[in-house]
Protein backbone atom coordinates (compact mmCIF):
# COMPACT_ATOMS: atom_id res chain seq x y z
CA UNK A 1 0.00 0.00 0.00
CA UNK A 2 1.33 3.41 -1.03
CA UNK A 3 0.92 6.70 0.85
CA UNK A 4 -1.65 7.98 -1.65
CA UNK A 5 -3.62 4.78 -1.20
CA UNK A 6 -3.60 5.35 2.57
CA UNK A 7 -5.07 8.82 2.05
CA UNK A 8 -7.73 7.50 -0.32
CA UNK A 9 -8.78 4.69 2.00
CA UNK A 10 -8.85 7.06 4.95
CA UNK A 11 -11.22 9.44 3.18
CA UNK A 12 -13.61 6.54 2.65
CA UNK A 13 -13.49 5.41 6.29
CA UNK A 14 -12.88 8.72 8.06
CA UNK A 15 -16.39 9.27 9.38
CA UNK A 16 -16.72 5.67 10.58
CA UNK A 17 -13.34 5.94 12.34
CA UNK A 18 -14.30 9.22 14.01
CA UNK A 19 -17.58 7.72 15.20
CA UNK A 20 -15.76 4.66 16.52
CA UNK A 21 -13.24 6.74 18.45
CA UNK A 22 -16.04 8.86 19.94
CA UNK A 23 -17.31 5.69 21.59
CA UNK A 24 -14.16 5.71 23.72
CA UNK A 25 -14.86 9.14 25.20
CA UNK A 26 -16.31 9.88 28.66
CA UNK A 27 -16.48 6.28 29.83
CA UNK A 28 -17.57 5.32 33.33
CA UNK A 29 -15.01 4.05 35.82
CA UNK A 30 -16.57 0.59 35.53
CA UNK A 31 -16.24 0.60 31.73
CA UNK A 32 -12.65 1.80 31.94
CA UNK A 33 -11.87 -1.16 34.20
CA UNK A 34 -13.30 -3.49 31.58
CA UNK A 35 -10.99 -1.92 29.00
CA UNK A 36 -8.12 -2.18 31.50
CA UNK A 37 -8.42 -5.95 31.82
CA UNK A 38 -9.41 -6.44 28.17
CA UNK A 39 -5.98 -5.18 27.13
CA UNK A 40 -4.39 -7.80 29.39
CA UNK A 41 -6.11 -10.56 27.46
CA UNK A 42 -5.35 -9.53 23.88
CA UNK A 43 -1.66 -10.56 23.49
CA UNK A 44 -1.54 -13.50 21.04
CA UNK A 45 -5.32 -13.86 21.28
CA UNK A 46 -8.43 -12.98 19.26
CA UNK A 47 -9.74 -9.56 20.28
CA UNK A 48 -13.41 -10.45 19.85
CA UNK A 49 -13.11 -13.57 21.98
CA UNK A 50 -11.26 -11.52 24.59
CA UNK A 51 -14.13 -9.01 24.74
CA UNK A 52 -16.61 -11.89 25.07
CA UNK A 53 -14.58 -13.03 28.07
CA UNK A 54 -14.66 -9.53 29.57
CA UNK A 55 -18.44 -9.38 29.24
CA UNK A 56 -18.75 -12.72 31.03
CA UNK A 57 -16.30 -11.71 33.75
CA UNK A 58 -18.18 -8.45 34.36
CA UNK A 59 -21.32 -10.48 35.11
CA UNK A 60 -19.66 -12.47 37.87
CA UNK A 61 -20.74 -11.70 41.42
CA UNK A 62 -17.21 -12.37 42.65
CA UNK A 63 -13.84 -12.45 40.95
CA UNK A 64 -11.72 -15.41 41.96
CA UNK A 65 -9.16 -17.65 40.33
CA UNK A 66 -11.50 -20.51 39.48
CA UNK A 67 -14.36 -18.64 37.86
CA UNK A 68 -12.04 -16.40 35.80
CA UNK A 69 -9.96 -19.38 34.59
CA UNK A 70 -13.13 -21.21 33.55
CA UNK A 71 -14.04 -18.28 31.30
CA UNK A 72 -10.59 -17.54 29.91
CA UNK A 73 -9.59 -21.09 29.03
CA UNK A 74 -11.98 -21.11 26.06
CA UNK A 75 -11.34 -17.50 25.01
CA UNK A 76 -7.66 -16.65 25.24
CA UNK A 77 -4.18 -18.13 25.36
CA UNK A 78 -2.18 -18.27 28.62
CA UNK A 79 -5.40 -18.21 30.63
CA UNK A 80 -3.75 -19.10 33.96
CA UNK A 81 -1.23 -16.29 33.74
CA UNK A 82 -3.84 -13.78 32.56
CA UNK A 83 -6.14 -14.76 35.43
CA UNK A 84 -3.43 -13.75 37.88
CA UNK A 85 -3.06 -10.42 36.07
CA UNK A 86 -6.80 -9.74 36.32
CA UNK A 87 -6.91 -10.50 40.04
CA UNK A 88 -3.93 -8.21 40.58
CA UNK A 89 -5.63 -5.53 38.47
CA UNK A 90 -8.71 -5.64 40.68
CA UNK A 91 -6.57 -4.84 43.73
CA UNK A 92 -4.65 -1.99 42.10
CA UNK A 93 -7.39 -0.42 39.96
CA UNK A 94 -8.29 2.49 42.25
CA UNK A 95 -4.68 3.64 42.37
CA UNK A 96 -4.25 3.21 38.61
CA UNK A 97 -7.50 5.06 37.91
CA UNK A 98 -6.48 8.09 39.97
CA UNK A 99 -3.41 8.60 37.75
CA UNK A 100 -5.07 8.20 34.33
CA UNK A 101 -5.84 11.87 33.79
CA UNK A 102 -2.17 12.85 33.83
CA UNK A 103 -1.65 15.32 30.99
CA UNK A 104 1.62 13.66 29.94
CA UNK A 105 0.30 10.63 28.06
CA UNK A 106 3.73 9.27 27.22
CA UNK A 107 4.62 9.24 30.91
CA UNK A 108 1.30 7.68 31.83
CA UNK A 109 1.73 4.97 29.21
CA UNK A 110 5.28 4.18 30.26
CA UNK A 111 4.30 4.00 33.93
CA UNK A 112 1.46 1.61 33.15
CA UNK A 113 3.85 -0.60 31.19
CA UNK A 114 6.19 -0.73 34.18
CA UNK A 115 3.64 -1.08 36.97
CA UNK A 116 0.82 -3.24 35.62
CA UNK A 117 1.23 -7.00 35.52
CA UNK A 118 0.50 -8.25 32.01
CA UNK A 119 1.20 -4.89 30.35
CA UNK A 120 3.95 -3.79 28.03
CA UNK A 121 4.08 -0.62 25.94
CA UNK A 122 1.63 -2.02 23.40
CA UNK A 123 -0.99 -3.03 25.96
CA UNK A 124 -0.67 0.24 27.88
CA UNK A 125 -1.04 2.23 24.65
CA UNK A 126 -4.05 0.15 23.65
CA UNK A 127 -5.73 0.77 27.00
CA UNK A 128 -5.22 4.53 26.89
CA UNK A 129 -6.57 4.69 23.34
CA UNK A 130 -9.61 2.66 24.36
CA UNK A 131 -10.51 5.09 27.13
CA UNK A 132 -9.94 8.20 25.05
CA UNK A 133 -6.70 9.14 26.81
CA UNK A 134 -4.03 8.68 24.15
CA UNK A 135 -4.25 12.19 22.64
CA UNK A 136 -2.78 10.76 19.42
CA UNK A 137 0.64 10.82 21.10
CA UNK A 138 1.37 7.08 21.40
CA UNK A 139 1.18 4.03 19.14
CA UNK A 140 -0.29 0.54 19.46
CA UNK A 141 2.33 -1.47 17.60
CA UNK A 142 0.66 -4.82 17.09
CA UNK A 143 1.32 -7.16 14.17
CA UNK A 144 -1.39 -5.57 12.00
CA UNK A 145 0.12 -2.12 12.33
CA UNK A 146 3.71 -3.30 11.93
CA UNK A 147 2.82 -5.18 8.74
CA UNK A 148 1.17 -2.10 7.22
CA UNK A 149 4.06 0.17 8.19
CA UNK A 150 6.50 -2.24 6.53
CA UNK A 151 4.38 -2.44 3.36
CA UNK A 152 4.26 1.36 3.07
CA UNK A 153 8.02 1.57 3.66
CA UNK A 154 7.86 3.48 6.94
CA UNK A 155 9.86 0.76 8.66
CA UNK A 156 12.17 -1.93 7.33
CA UNK A 157 10.84 -5.47 6.96
CA UNK A 158 13.51 -6.69 9.36
CA UNK A 159 11.92 -4.44 11.99
CA UNK A 160 8.67 -6.39 11.78
CA UNK A 161 9.45 -8.22 15.02
CA UNK A 162 9.87 -5.84 17.96
CA UNK A 163 12.95 -6.83 19.92
CA UNK A 164 12.71 -4.74 23.08
CA UNK A 165 11.34 -1.53 24.60
CA UNK A 166 13.96 0.65 22.91
CA UNK A 167 13.05 -0.84 19.54
CA UNK A 168 9.34 -0.24 20.22
CA UNK A 169 9.98 3.43 20.99
CA UNK A 170 12.06 3.83 17.82
CA UNK A 171 9.30 2.38 15.65
CA UNK A 172 6.72 4.46 17.47
CA UNK A 173 8.58 7.64 16.55
CA UNK A 174 8.62 6.60 12.90
CA UNK A 175 4.88 5.95 13.01
CA UNK A 176 4.23 9.31 14.71
CA UNK A 177 6.38 11.08 12.11
CA UNK A 178 4.45 9.42 9.28
CA UNK A 179 1.16 10.40 10.94
CA UNK A 180 2.22 14.06 10.96
CA UNK A 181 3.55 13.96 7.41
CA UNK A 182 0.34 12.49 6.04
CA UNK A 183 -1.83 14.64 8.33
CA UNK A 184 -3.87 11.75 9.74
CA UNK A 185 -4.02 11.33 13.55
CA UNK A 186 -2.21 8.21 14.69
CA UNK A 187 -5.30 6.76 16.41
CA UNK A 188 -7.12 7.07 13.09
CA UNK A 189 -4.29 5.36 11.22
CA UNK A 190 -4.32 2.56 13.78
CA UNK A 191 -7.99 1.83 13.15
CA UNK A 192 -7.57 2.23 9.40
CA UNK A 193 -4.76 -0.33 9.30
CA UNK A 194 -6.63 -2.64 11.68
CA UNK A 195 -9.74 -2.54 9.47
CA UNK A 196 -7.61 -3.22 6.39
CA UNK A 197 -6.29 -6.37 8.05
CA UNK A 198 -9.49 -7.62 9.69
CA UNK A 199 -12.25 -6.17 7.52
CA UNK A 200 -13.89 -4.26 10.37
CA UNK A 201 -13.47 -1.60 13.02
CA UNK A 202 -13.19 -3.09 16.48
CA UNK A 203 -11.06 -2.39 19.51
Amino acid sequence: MKKQEVLSKYEIKKKAIEKHLNNFQNLSKEREFKEFIFCMLTPQSNAKKCWEAIEQISNLNKLNNLNIVNILKTKTRFHNNKTISILKAKDTWNQIYSNLKNQNKLETRNNLAKQVRGYGLKEASHFLRNIGQSNNEIAILDRHIIRNLAEIGIIKKEDSKIKNQKHYLELEQKFLKFSKEINIPIDHLDLLFWSQETGELFK
